[in-house]
């Protein structure tokens, strides 16, 4: 008798082999084995998105590792969009399904309606002719009884159109929620670069318009590759999240924090002329000098991290494009001028308006 090994023996021998080709790979190139890597390396490994493997193929040629950003910029484009677009369906179907649930209940209801006006008018058409007590008792009953089905229908109809517009509102509920996890970046819960490109593009339309002030910070982490490379990614991650906190204490109302892409940030301050916006910008760079960062494995303290700023304010003319490249030849100024400082910028010349320091 010859032995066959089971469908389900032989699915977990697969998945096993594929963890360790994941494992090795991972080993082989230096990365830890972060959730976002892991499921990467592991997608790569069944080989079944031909997509990803071409692309994350291309970053391996030649023996070269892929940077965070990078492997952020992969992760979004081939499972965040997917995930997401999985949440939705579910919930589009949920929503669906309710919706078709009520139209059955509502067609049932009005069949009911038209019996009953087919009932009231045989009624009507009988009491006509109806001379005596027995006849007219019998029409009258069969009235009762049409009503108090009718009566019935209609609370039978309240109740599951309660019901399901209680389950449509909480469907709406995931759906915003859905919303939410697409705009924010899941390593610091920033906005994410599609958020922000939303943002800035929306203010720069609207504060020309009215002829609001409107000022841009584009941040980025002082020899943070560096730093990344001597203490590794996990501390590494430790310091966007907490540069990330940092921005976030130091914003409120309609400003928005965003993770631009790697170690940059950005900052849209609407309403905000160019030295308040320089304000906020050292107020963040002092916020985030003054944290003290410590390796979470072995409490040893790693020392202090410090950001260069570039402010820019918005010019009449100006596109989101022509704000964000004047805000980013600040930050090239700063980081050329010895960096951990804030420069700012009025007009398309390379013309500081302004430079503050703290030692």
């Amino acid at each position: 008798m010859t032995n066959r090994t089971s469908p389900s023996k032989v699915e977990q021998e697969r998945s096993i082999a594929l963890a360790e080709v994941t494992r090795s790979s991972l080993q082989r190139l230096g990365l830890p084995p972060t959730p976002r890597n892991y499921e990467i390396w592991y997608a790569h490994a069944t080989r079944h998105d031909r997509a990803l493997n071409a692309a994350l193929d291309g970053m391996l040629a030649g023996g070269a590792v892929p940077t965070d950003t990078d492997l952020d910029t992969l992760y979004e484009t081939y499972f965040g969009g997917a995930r997401a677009l999985g949440k939705l369906q579910t919930v589009g179907t949920g929503i669906s399904a309710e919706l078709r649930g009520i139209v059955g209940v509502i067609t049932g209801t009005l069949g009911a309606a038209s019996i009953y006006g087919d009932t009231l008018h045989r009624a009507s058409q009988d009491l006509t002719g109806a001379d005596d007590p027995g006849s007219i008792r019998s029409i009258v009953q069969v009235l009762a009884a049409a009503t108090l089905e009718m009566r019935e229908d209609g609370l039978q109809l309240k109740a599951r159109l309660d019901g399901a517009m209680s389950e449509i509102a909480n469907l709406q509920q995931g759906l915003q929620a859905i919303r939410m996890e697409s705009r924010i970046d899941p390593l610091t819960e920033l906005a994410n670069r599609k958020h922000f490109d939303e943002t800035i593009d929306e203010a720069v339309r609207s504060s020309g318009q009215r002829g609001d002030s409107l000022s841009l910070l584009m941040i980025d982490i002082d020899h943070f590759k560096s730093f990344n490379d001597t203490f590794g990614h996990t501390t590494g991650d430790q310091v966007l999240r907490l540069v990330a906190m940092s921005l976030k204490q130091n914003i409120k109302g309609q400003d928005l924090a965003a993770r631009y892409g790697g170690e940059e940030f950005a900052i849209v301050l609407p309403n905000t002329a160019l030295r308040q916006g320089i304000a906020v910008a050292d107020h963040v760079r002092r916020a985030v000098m003054a944290k003290e960062l410590k390796k979470r494995s072995t409490g040893e303290i790693i020392g202090r991290i410090t950001i260069s700023v570039g402010v820019a304010s918005l010019q009449p003319g100006d596109t989101n494009e022509t704000l964000i490249e004047r805000a980013d030849n600040c930050l090239y100024a700063a980081k050329r001028n010895g960096r951990n400082r804030v420069v700012g910028m009025v007009g398309s010349g390379m013309m500081p308006d302004a430079d503050a320091r703290v030692a």
